[in-house]
């Protein structure tokens, strides 16, 4: 049965291929302390439809390349992307605005 992993798609730059970063939460045997273990995949996708940040299902399959071993099966969750804008608090503002402009520099005649 092949295997199937969830992650999230870390690059997309080249054609047809993915790396996909799966996270796993691990305890150490000795110390009993709970840690992260990152692991990239590179995945074969067809279309060219995972973006940076999506959150997919990649499943096992014959080796299509050196290093890639795994293919796209489904985007689970697409990346929220936000535009933020930078806002100026009024305080600030205010003493933007009072603040004494430079003069104009006069042209040196050379």
């Amino acid at each position: 049965m092949a295997k199937t992993l969830t992650g999230i798609v870390s690059s997309n730059a080249t054609d047809k291929t993915i790396v996909v970063t799966v996270y796993s939460a691990k305890t150490h045997p000795l110390y009993r302390k709970k840690y992260v273990n990152t692991t990239k995949f590179m995945a074969h996708d067809e279309k060219n439809e995972a973006k940076v940040g999506d959150k997919v299902i990649i499943v096992e399959t014959r080796p299509l390349s050196a290093r890639k071993h795994f293919a796209l099966e489904k985007i689970i969750e697409t990346a929220a992307i936000k535009h933020v804008e930078a806002e100026v608090p009024e305080e600030i503002a205010e003493v933007i605005e009072k603040a004494p402009k430079e003069p104009d520099q006069p042209e040196v005649a050379s």
